[in-house]
């Protein structure tokens, strides 16, 4: 049979803060990016039109309702 006293535990894997830091930007844009383009309609956009037409054409293309 085989000793199985010597086992040790496992240790959870270690995350280095620059793996974090570079995760939360990540998910921190595409929320950012998530918003304007499904929910936004207009309010960021207030410089001009062209913006505004470009997430417009966005809600379209995730087929998000917008008018």
């Amino acid at each position: 049979m085989s000793d199985i006293s010597n086992a040790q535990p496992l240790s959870p894997p270690v995350v280095s803060p620059r793996v974090l830091w570079t995760a939360a930007g990540a998910v921190t844009t595409l929320l950012l990016l998530a918003y304007l383009v499904a929910f936004d309609q207009g309010a960021v956009s207030q410089s001009g039109m062209y913006l505004h037409e470009l997430m417009h054409d966005g809600r379209h293309l995730l087929g998000v309702p917008c008018h």
